[in-house]
Protein backbone atom coordinates (compact mmCIF):
# COMPACT_ATOMS: atom_id res chain seq x y z
CA UNK A 1 0.00 0.00 0.00
CA UNK A 2 1.60 3.25 -0.89
CA UNK A 3 0.06 6.88 -0.29
CA UNK A 4 1.88 9.09 -2.82
CA UNK A 5 1.82 13.13 -1.89
CA UNK A 6 2.72 15.52 -4.36
CA UNK A 7 2.24 19.27 -5.52
CA UNK A 8 4.30 20.94 -3.12
CA UNK A 9 6.81 23.44 -3.87
CA UNK A 10 7.92 26.87 -3.07
CA UNK A 11 5.20 29.48 -3.06
CA UNK A 12 4.75 33.10 -2.67
CA UNK A 13 3.15 34.40 -0.05
CA UNK A 14 -0.64 35.34 -1.57
CA UNK A 15 -0.73 32.53 -3.80
CA UNK A 16 -2.19 29.13 -4.27
CA UNK A 17 -1.68 25.18 -4.90
CA UNK A 18 -2.97 22.13 -5.06
CA UNK A 19 -1.31 19.15 -3.39
CA UNK A 20 -2.53 15.42 -4.65
CA UNK A 21 -2.54 11.99 -3.11
CA UNK A 22 -2.83 9.27 -4.99
CA UNK A 23 -3.36 5.75 -3.37
CA UNK A 24 -1.71 2.75 -4.65
CA UNK A 25 -2.87 -0.61 -3.33
CA UNK A 26 -5.80 0.31 -1.48
CA UNK A 27 -9.61 1.50 -2.77
CA UNK A 28 -10.39 5.34 -1.21
CA UNK A 29 -14.28 4.22 -1.62
CA UNK A 30 -13.55 2.54 2.16
CA UNK A 31 -11.34 5.55 3.53
CA UNK A 32 -11.19 8.44 5.05
CA UNK A 33 -8.84 10.81 3.80
CA UNK A 34 -6.86 13.25 5.82
CA UNK A 35 -3.86 16.27 5.22
CA UNK A 36 -2.27 16.63 7.89
CA UNK A 37 1.17 19.33 8.05
CA UNK A 38 4.54 19.53 10.74
CA UNK A 39 6.26 22.59 10.39
CA UNK A 40 9.39 22.64 12.07
CA UNK A 41 10.19 22.14 15.76
CA UNK A 42 6.45 21.82 15.66
CA UNK A 43 3.50 19.01 16.36
CA UNK A 44 1.63 17.47 13.33
CA UNK A 45 -1.64 19.42 13.28
CA UNK A 46 -4.51 18.37 11.01
CA UNK A 47 -5.06 20.66 8.41
CA UNK A 48 -8.25 18.95 6.02
CA UNK A 49 -10.56 15.62 6.26
CA UNK A 50 -13.09 14.49 3.95
CA UNK A 51 -15.26 11.56 4.07
CA UNK A 52 -15.47 8.55 2.24
CA UNK A 53 -18.12 10.02 -0.04
CA UNK A 54 -17.55 13.70 0.05
CA UNK A 55 -20.38 13.99 2.34
CA UNK A 56 -18.56 16.23 4.96
CA UNK A 57 -15.88 18.16 4.81
CA UNK A 58 -13.40 19.17 7.24
CA UNK A 59 -10.72 22.28 7.99
CA UNK A 60 -8.68 23.39 10.28
CA UNK A 61 -9.41 27.10 11.77
CA UNK A 62 -6.09 28.16 10.12
CA UNK A 63 -7.09 27.23 6.47
CA UNK A 64 -10.45 27.43 6.71
CA UNK A 65 -12.39 29.57 3.96
CA UNK A 66 -9.24 29.64 1.91
CA UNK A 67 -8.96 25.43 1.24
CA UNK A 68 -10.58 22.93 -0.26
CA UNK A 69 -10.46 19.59 -0.44
CA UNK A 70 -12.01 17.22 -2.31
CA UNK A 71 -11.82 13.42 -3.83
CA UNK A 72 -12.27 11.32 -6.86
CA UNK A 73 -12.74 7.77 -6.36
CA UNK A 74 -12.56 7.01 -9.84
CA UNK A 75 -9.12 8.19 -9.51
CA UNK A 76 -7.94 6.87 -6.29
CA UNK A 77 -6.84 10.18 -5.36
CA UNK A 78 -7.64 13.29 -2.90
CA UNK A 79 -6.72 16.69 -3.32
CA UNK A 80 -5.99 20.15 -1.49
CA UNK A 81 -6.39 23.53 -3.10
CA UNK A 82 -5.03 25.78 -0.67
CA UNK A 83 -5.07 29.70 -1.62
CA UNK A 84 -3.86 32.91 0.10
CA UNK A 85 -0.87 31.08 1.40
CA UNK A 86 0.95 32.62 4.19
CA UNK A 87 4.21 32.17 5.59
CA UNK A 88 2.69 30.08 8.50
CA UNK A 89 1.33 27.51 5.85
CA UNK A 90 5.50 26.30 5.45
CA UNK A 91 5.44 22.34 6.36
CA UNK A 92 5.41 19.35 5.44
CA UNK A 93 2.29 18.32 4.29
CA UNK A 94 0.81 14.83 4.77
CA UNK A 95 -1.78 12.66 3.68
CA UNK A 96 -3.55 9.57 5.24
CA UNK A 97 -6.00 7.24 4.76
CA UNK A 98 -8.35 5.36 7.65
CA UNK A 99 -11.60 3.21 8.02
CA UNK A 100 -12.28 5.45 11.02
CA UNK A 101 -14.00 8.75 10.92
CA UNK A 102 -12.07 9.49 13.66
CA UNK A 103 -9.28 10.73 11.17
CA UNK A 104 -11.16 13.94 11.03
CA UNK A 105 -12.12 14.52 14.57
CA UNK A 106 -8.11 16.51 14.91
CA UNK A 107 -9.25 17.05 18.52
CA UNK A 108 -9.43 13.81 19.40
CA UNK A 109 -6.18 12.37 19.72
CA UNK A 110 -6.69 9.87 17.26
CA UNK A 111 -3.27 7.69 17.08
CA UNK A 112 -4.36 6.78 13.69
CA UNK A 113 -4.21 6.38 10.61
CA UNK A 114 -4.02 3.39 8.73
CA UNK A 115 -2.03 4.88 6.14
CA UNK A 116 0.61 7.72 5.40
CA UNK A 117 1.74 8.96 2.56
CA UNK A 118 5.09 10.42 2.55
CA UNK A 119 5.13 13.74 2.87
CA UNK A 120 5.25 16.86 0.22
CA UNK A 121 7.61 20.39 1.66
CA UNK A 122 5.54 23.39 0.69
CA UNK A 123 7.36 25.99 1.14
CA UNK A 124 5.76 30.08 1.14
CA UNK A 125 8.20 32.68 0.78
CA UNK A 126 7.28 36.26 1.15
Amino acid sequence: VQLQASGGGLVQAGGSLRLSCAAFGISLDYYYMGWFRQAPGKEREGVSCISRNSERTYYADSVKDRSTIFRDNAKNTVYLDIRSLRLDDTAVYYCAADTSPLLCDFESGYVGPDYWGQGTQVTVAS
